[in-house]
Order: C-alpha cells, then structure tokens, then sequence
C-alpha cells in the first residue's frame, strides 16, 4: 500500500491550518484552523473490508513538569510517548481518499460528536479528552481528529504519523468512545496491509523542521 497527501509531504512540515495550535508571538500559542488533512491511498489487497485511519504523535513528553512553562524548556533527552491525534474505522472498501477538512475544520470546545462519521464510518475519541479532562472550559470527549499542539518550549520537532490500515473486516470490534489504543488491539490479527505517511510540527521558533 501506499498513502499521499496533498496537504504536506512526507517528511516534511505539516502547515498550520491543519493544527490544533500555531505559533503566536505574543503568547507562544494561539487556536489554529485544525483541518483535516488530505489523504489518498492505493494498492490495498484483495479482501479488504474496510480501512482504518490513525494518526499519533510518538514525541509526547513522558512528564508534563516543563511543559510550556516560562523560563524552562522540555529537553529532548525526557523519555516520550505516544498521543493519538485520530481515530477513524469501518471506512469503506470503495474508498481511496478523504478530502482536506472533511473531517474537522475548527477547535471545538468539549470536543466535536461522535462516533459516527462521514462515509459511515465512526470515529474514536482522541487523546485531548484525556489532556483537557480537568479544564472547566474545554473538557469532554474529543472524537476524530484534532490536529498537532505540541509544547511550544520543546527541544525537538513532533512528528505525527498517519496510518491507513487496510482490514479483513468490515467493522472493527470497538464500541462507543472508543480509544487509538483500544483501536489498535482490534486491530490485531485482522490487518491486510497497512501504510504511513510522517508530517513535522513544532511550536518553538528555535527548532527548525
């Protein structure tokens, strides 16, 4: 398999629109347009059901103690994690493109509803619900996808990489607001084939991508 995206090539920067945050100079940090990006993929075996989309960010500081704090930085030497960004299943087997902001084209306090989706496909929720879960302003479930926001005083870029998986089956064992990780279990056993596609973010002027 293979996947393209117009929006930004592999390898290389992800543009603000489709970022949860951009940069600001006043405050570090400002909302973005958080669009979806656009996705193709090709080449998925005979047999395949259905297609599964996740995006993650494996660059995710493992403690949050210098996380946008003034006067301190994130050091590129702190263990990381991973942070799912998307979580979209039971895509038709017809289909070979979502189209650029077809899935969120704003930052919705609380998060955006789910999990059903366009295509008839449903969407879990991403790891903001966990990151804005004591926030009185922006806590609830965040289904599909909200783009990158990583700490604007961290040492290294994030990369975020999205994954089209192509299934044995036409809907995923998982239900309700369902997690990338709870996602990725289902999955076991059940991938055909699958493909990535990387794009870099940062919010600190000082790392170049």
């Amino acid at each position: 398999m293979q996947v393209t995206s117009t929006s930004f090539r592999d390898g290389g920067a992800i543009p603000a629109e489709f970022a949860f945050c951009a940069i600001d100079a006043k405050s570090h940090a400002t909302l973005s347009q958080n669009r979806s990006p656009q996705l193709s993929w090709a080449g998925a075996p005979a047999g395949t059901k259905s297609f599964a989309v996740v995006c993650h960010d494996p660059d995710v500081p493992s403690k949050g103690d210098d996380v946008n704090q003034e006067g301190r930085v994130v050091p590129r030497s702190l263990p990381r994690v991973d942070f799912f960004h998307w979580v979209l299943v039971d895509l038709p087997p017809s289909l070979a493109a979502i189209a650029a902001g077809e899935f969120a084209s704003s930052v919705t306090p609380r998060g955006k509803p789910g999990p059903a989706a366009a295509h008839g496909a449903r969407q879990g929720v991403n790891d903001y619900t966990g990151w804005f879960a004591s926030d009185k302003d922006m806590s609830g479930n965040y289904f599909g996808y909200d783009g990158p926001c990583p700490p604007w005083n961290d040492e290294i870029p994030h990369h975020y990489v999205f994954t089209v998986f192509a299934l044995d089956v036409a809907k995923l064992a998982v239900e309700g607001a369902f997690t990338g990780a709870q996602a990725r279990a289902a999955m076991a056993g059940h991938v055909l084939a699958q493909a990535s596609i990387t794009g870099l973010y940062t919010l600190n002027p000082e790392v170049s991508l």
